[in-house]
Order: structure tokens, then sequence, then C-alpha cells
């Protein structure tokens, strides 16, 4: 299997070592292979690294070097640490899912209330079954296993699909991405023809491309709108427990204290993950606890009865007395299943199997008891169908229950509210999202987020849905509406994931695909029955947070698009010379664009504004890939550009979509041009190593057949053409060129360790100089021959979020006095 997965792959395969070894090889070694030797098409015109068959760059070279990734995960814990990830799984992950009891049979019997006992046994029936279903079938042990390295949610989704299939709008892919040794590809094997069939699918089509960025675009604004209304619908629920135990309490009073709590809810939000979900944590357990002990009491007070709705005709009878009442109700039994897709979104705080866990030794039998509970109350109380819950708690016990399902509800409010915040980092890392501020909350785990913006953003808008809906009836709607949304989408992505990663039976694909996604059609079509009630104003909410995600994609992949195109020729960079036109001042000048190849068009506006340009210049692209964590080794990639002598390098910083990119501007530096060391030195090996073979070659197409790499996982690579060439620039004088040949090699290594020694001498030498970050904001305007529909997106909607956003910059504390920014305008 592994070698189907290395031979699958039509570029690159993944390295599992640390370094590569240069080996010398006979022509009897070498029967069967054939050296292609390709030219290089980036516009530096270097000749490099080829391999025989598919051809690779500096970059991918490079890569060859990586290490193995250390990941921080949840592996080695202690008991007593996987007692605390266990409250704060609680605390975080299934707040949601645990408090759907307090407004599931609400909301089922609110138009049509209870006729008869079997109605009662019907609805427990589609609890219980949607629970065993989509939470734990569907959740826990299917969909919990497509996380990216831990990282759940639609867009995490999303990123192992791009990163099996190129499949992303974005062309800044390059063939060395896939040597990051967290990218752990596991590509279709040759032997799974199907498999083949659907990457090359997606590769190929631009439309397939671009529907599968709409339906993550949809699921993620269903996840935003779920952070919306979840507060409102679990925090209002939980107050009405105060109309039942004090008679003179008002629905407007109901209200305030809602206001209140989820004012206080958002502020703590601040406060990180880890604080709040271990302080909260044992107070959920508390409440699963009460939670089954009040459905075991119920049962025992009023029969055991309820136990036959486990029998799946319960169903079939229900909708056959009354199929009409049975089909609305589908609406609120779905609430009993709200939360599950915070599991899987919330998947980055804690390990699968901490949930998995949490869910079935918990979590799950404690829901069960209590529905059983309150139907087998509501079988003897009828009439009593609104606020069952809280009607069916002992006497004795209301009160200290009312307080801790109130605690619980301000718990599961934070459930999607954290699922919102992955979601959104997720979607900006991808290139969905306009860039906001990410406040990292825990030391440890990188996973644990807060946005400012999106938590107030989110506040602002429940607290809307409050003042303006009023009632958990009108709420339950809407929120259903969103589960559903996510869920459909999460449906579709895993399928596609079973297809091309999983590789598994496709009689068990289609019969996900059909069953998960056929039952998830039938609640949705139960909800939108009731969107005239007022839930459309949650599905035009959803549409902006989809245009903005859209249009931010769309304008993005515009500019990206017309900077290639308009990046200088290497030809006008040889013309201008050593110098650049200009004068070169000591000093390191970071130039910083979204180009993973070329020279940006925004540093010919540098030359031309600037009376001077730092003696070195390095062009630096900060780019995500679709891969949750970059470890800091692998960080930068370099390239030198123009000849030696111009002090030019490419420089590409990596980053995973769960990387903390919050470092101090000294420490980036440090880390860069520790980089830019390492890769002069391999670069000075290298040149070695070509020189030994000079001296040791008859013929110039012997020496092109007598050099090749194996690297450690046994790819061959041939090195048929040198993999720097020398450059006129770099050359002594006459005397040099006059004698090369006649240098013995240890002269020729000794000039090279100089050479060596010199340009890393150079390289402190512009350090200490100073380093100044060289900032080239480039925006983009509609040609005037434009459709007008395009010069709204790009001209205002794209151009007003641009405006609004987070400069990439901003994650770097750089002084001011190290800063020089020019702009340019790009028609498209």
């Amino acid at each position: 299997m592994a070698e189907g997965q290395e031979r699958g792959y039509g570029g690159l395969t993944k390295m599992d070592s640390t370094e590569s070894r240069w080996v010398f090889q006979d022509d009897s070694e070498e029967d069967g292979a054939q050296s292609s030797l390709e030219s290089e098409e980036e516009d530096n015109g270097e000749q490099r690294l080829i391999r025989t068959g598919p051809r690779i760059d500096s970059f991918d070279v490079e890569a060859l070097e990586v290490p193995g990734a250390q990941r921080n995960d949840y592996d080695d814990f202690t008991f007593w640490r996987s007692i605390v990830l266990v409250l704060q799984t609680l605390g975080v992950v299934f707040g949601d899912v645990g408090t759907s009891p307090l407004y599931t049979f609400d909301i089922m019997f609110n138009k049509y209330p209870i006729s008869q006992k079997e109605d009662v046994l019907g609805a427990l029936s589609l609890v219980l079954y949607t629970l065993i279903l989509i939470p734990l079938v569907k959740y826990t042990l299917i969909v919990l296993w497509g996380n990216d390295h831990g990282e759940g949610g639609t867009f995490a989704l999303y990123s192992l699909i791009c990163r099996n299939a190129k499949a992303s709008l974005l062309p800044n892919q390059l063939p060395s991405d896939a040597r990051i040794s967290s990218f752990r590809l596991k590509v279709p094997s040759p032997e799974l023809e199907r498999s083949l069939k659907v990457k090359e699918r997606l590769e190929t089509s631009l439309i397939l491309k671009k529907l599968l960025l709409m339906l993550v675009l949809f699921g993620t604004s269903m996840v935003i709108a779920g952070g919306v209304v979840t507060p409102a619908m679990s925090v209002m629920s939980a107050v009405n427990g105060l109309k039942v135990g004090i008679a003179t309490v008002e629905q407007g009073e109901v209200v305030i204290v809602t206001v209140t709590s989820l004012i206080l809810l958002f502020t703590v939000q601040k406060f990180g993950t880890s604080k709040v979900g271990l302080l909260v944590g044992p107070a959920l357990f508390i409440w699963f606890c009460c939670l089954g002990g009040i459905g075991v009491f119920n049962l025992i007070k009023y029969g055991i009865t309820a136990l036959t709705a486990f029998n799946p005709l319960c169903i079939y009878f229900y909708f056959k007395r009354s199929p009409y009442q049975a089909w609305m109700s589908l609406g609120g039994c779905l609430l009993c299943a709200t939360g599950s897709e915070a599991m899987f979104a919330d998947l980055c705080y804690f390990s699968v199997r901490s949930v998995q866990l949490t869910f079935v030794l918990l979590v799950l039998p404690c829901l069960l008891l209590g529905y059983l509970g309150q139907a087998a109350f509501l079988m003897e109380n009828p009439s009593q169908n609104e606020q069952v819950f809280f009607s069916s708690i002992p006497s004795g016990t209301f009160w200290p229950v009312v307080v801790i399902a109130m605690i619980a509800a301000l718990i599961a409010s934070r459930a999607m509210t954290t699922a919102t915040f992955s979601c959104i980092k997720q979607a900006t890392a991808l290139g969905c999202f306009p860039r906001l501020k990410i406040i990292h909350t825990s030391r440890k785990f990188m996973g644990h987020i807060y946005i400012p913006v999106i938590n107030w953003f989110l506040l602002v808008f429940c607290l809307g849905f409050v003042a303006t809906f009023g009632s958990i009836n009108e709420i339950g709607n809407a929120y259903g509406i969103a589960e559903l949304g996510v869920m459909m989408m999460t449906t579709i992505l895993v399928t596609i994931i079973m297809l091309l990663i999983w590789q598994i039976n496709i009689f068990f694909v289609l019969s996900f695909l059909v069953f998960f996604l056929g039952l998830e059609l039938v609640f949705f079509s139960s909800v939108l029955g009731g969107v005239g009630d007022g839930s459309w104003v949650l599905l035009v909410f959803a549409a902006v947070l989809f245009m903005i995600m859209y249009i931010w994609n769309y304008g993005s992949k515009l500019k990206y698009e017309t900077e290639v195109k308009q990046k200088l020729s290497m030809d006008l960079m040889l013309k201008l010379g050593c110098n650049l036109g200009t004068i070169r001042a000591p000093g390191i000048g970071l130039v910083y664009n979204e180009l993973v190849r070329g020279i940006p068009a925004i540093f010919g506006h540098f030359l031309t504004t600037l009376p001077a340009i730092h003696s070195m210049i390095i062009f630096v692209c900060i780019k995500y890939v679709p891969v949750p964590v970059v470890p800091q080794n692998e960080r930068f990639l370099f390239r030198r550009v123009c000849p030696k002598s111009y002090h030019m390098f490419r420089c590409i910083a990596r980053y995973g979509y769960k990387d903390v990119r919050k470092e101090h501007h000294h420490t980036f530096e440090q880390l860069l041009i520790e980089s830019l060391e390492k890769f002069i030195r391999r670069e000075a090996q290298e040149r070695s190593l070509e020189s030994d073979e000079d001296g040791d070659s008859d013929t110039e197409e012997e020496e092109s057949c007598s050099r090749i790499l194996i690297a450690p996982n046994g790819s061959v690579y041939s090195l048929g053409v040198p993999l720097l060439s020398e450059y006129d620039c770099l050359a002594k004088p006459s005397s040099e060129a006059s004698t090369s040949f006649l240098e013995s090699r240890d002269e020729a290594v000794a000039e090279a360790g100089k050479s060596l020694e010199s340009e890393l001498s150079f390289i402190h030498n512009a350090k200490e100089s100073g380093v100044v970050y060289l900032l080239g904001h480039g925006d983009i305007r509609a040609r005037k021959d434009s459709w007008f529909f395009k010069k709204l997106v790009i001209n205002y909607f794209y151009a007003f979020l641009r405006k609004n956003c987070r400069r990439g910059i901003a994650t770097l504390s750089v002084p001011h006095t190290n800063l020089m920014q020019v702009g340019m305008t790009y028609m498209v």
C-alpha cells in the first residue's frame, strides 16, 4: 500500500528521514534508468536538480532536508491528566447537545398538543434513533475520523481534499508543499481506479472546484449562524425554568435575564478554552448526572413503558396515525442532535479518543435516560407539554437543578462559539475570510483561540435574535435550519473523502451518502415548513456571510493572478545590473508579497521611487499551506534570485492554518537569517560536489550520467544539469578564468570556502546594519469595460473588506521606523 501511495502522486513523495545523501553510480547500476533533462521554466533562468521523470525545483530540493514533525498531541497523558481532559471536553464540546433536553419535547409538541400516549412513544422513538444515528453513528464513529490531523470542521475537510487533489482555486500551490512532514499524504493508489478518477476529475474541472468551494462556504456560514442562534436558544430555554418555579414571572422578564446572561457569557469568552473549560467542566458533569438521575426517577415513578420506544415500529405507527403532525415534529426532534457538528468543529481542542469515549460512556447514556424520563412523565401528564423538563423535576431538587441548568446552558452556548472561532481561523488561512485579529489563549495548545471581533459580532446578533423572536418556539426552527445546513455539507464532504482518501468499498460510500443525506433532507423539509414564522432571518444572515466569504476569495484570486501576470521579467533585472540601477545601501530589505514565484511588480515601484535599495533583498511570501501545523525547522524555503552578486533571495514562509503567527519581529528575523545561512552552506556543499565531479569526469556526457541523488525513501534523482550554474557577475579577474582547468582540487575547495565565508560575513554585516520591512500594498480595480456586477463586487465590496481587514504584517510587532510602504493598483 505504501508503494502504491508513493507511485500514485505524480510529483513528489513524502520524506521520512532528516537528510538526503549524494552517491555515485556506475553505468551498470543505471540500467533501465534514463535521465530526462528539462529546462527551468522560471524567470530566474537557473538550472537545477532534475528527477528522472517529474521535474522538481530548488525549493523541492531544499524541502528534502526537513525532519519529521514534532506533534504536540494528547497521546501520552497520565491518568489525572486524562480526567482533566474529560472535564475540559465536557465543558467545551458537549454543552450544546447536553442541554437539548431543555427544549426538544417543547418544540415537538408546540403546534400539535399530545392527543394520546402513543404519540409520546412515537416522538420519543424519533428522538432516541436520531440520537443514535446522527451524533453517535455519523459523527462519533465516522465523521470524527475525517479530521485533518486533529482539526475538525468544514474547512478542515476542505483542506484535506485540497491536499490530496488540487481542488483549491487559489493558484499558489507548489510541489514542495508536499514535502512538509505534517502533510502526511495518503494519495490514491494506482490499484483503485475509482479514486484516481475522482482525483483527476476534481483537478481538471473548474466547475467542480467552484461547487466544492461554495458547499464549504455555505456550511461555514451555517456554522457562524449556529454560533448566533445557539446561545439564544440554550440560555432562554434554561431561564424559562423561572416561569415554572415562580408563577409571577412573565416572558418579558425572561428576555431581560437572558440578555444579561448572554452579555456575561461573551464577556468571559476571552479567558480561553482551557481555563473556562476546566472551570465549567465539573458543572457540566454534575448536569449530566442530574439529567440521568431525573430520568431514572421518572421511569421508576411513572413506569417503564417508555422503554418500548426502542422498538422502531413506534415511529411507523406515529406517522401512520397523524403523518402531517409527525412530519412537522421532525424539526423539533432534530434539536436533540444539536451540537453534533460542534463535536467535530471543536475537535482541534481535544483528541478524537477523548471525544468518542466521553460521548459513548457518559453523554449518550445520560441523554437517553433524560429523554426516557421526560416521556414517562408526559405519558401520565399529557397536558403539561410546555417546560417539560422543569415540570418533571422532583420538587425537592427543583431550584438546585434550575441553577445547574442555567450554568449548563451558558456552557452550551460556548460550544458553537468556539467552533465558530475555529472555522473562521481555518477559512482565513485558506483565503476565504478577511484577516482578523486572533488571540491564542493557551501557550501549550495552539488550537485554543479567541477572535474579539467575531465574539462581539456574535453577541450583537444574538441579542437581536432574542429581542426579535422572544420565544424558544420561534428560535427553535431557525436553530434547526442552521444545524441541518452544516450537517448536509459535512455529509457531502465526508463522502468525497471516502472516495478520494479512505478508498473504502463503493457500497459503503453510497450507503453513507444515501442514508444520511436522505435522512437530513427529510428533516430539512420539515424545518423549511416553518420559514415563514421568522426563520428566514437566519437564512438571510447566512446568505450575507456566504457572500462575504465568496467575494473575498474571488477578489483574492483575481489579485493573485494579476500579480503573476505582471511580475518583473528576469531580462529587465539583468539589464539593471548588480546595483539594480540605483545605490545599494547597507542592510537587509524584506519585501513582502504574495507571489510564490517570480519578482513582484511592486518591487519596480520601490526601485523607481527610492534613491537607494538595500544591499541584500529577500522577497518574503507568507503562505498558508493546507496542513494544520508546519514545524518550525520547516518554516522557510529559499531560492537565489538573479546571479550571486545581486544578493537577492526568494523566501517562502509556510504556515499551517493552526500555526501561531505571533512571533516578535526579532525572532522572525533570527529564524529567517539562520535558515538563509543553512541554504547557502548547502549550496556551497553542492558546488563542491559538482567540482569533484568535474575533476573525475572525462567527458561532459559521462558527467551528466554519473551524478544522482538517492533520497531516504528510495526516490532516484539525476544531476544531469548542475543544480546551480556559475554566474558571470561572480567571476574573478581573468587570471582565474584562464587557470580554472589547471587549478588543483584543493585550491578549488579553498576558494569555495573563502567564497562561502565571504557571503556569510556579508549577511552578518547586512543584518547588523538593520532590517527594514518593505511592504507593497497591491489593490485591484475593475477595468472600465468590465461588467457592472464585477465593478460593484471588486470596486466596492471587496475594496471595503480589504480596507477593513487586518494587514498580514500586523502579526509581527514591527516598529514603524522599520516599515516602508508602497501602494500599487492593478486593473483586473
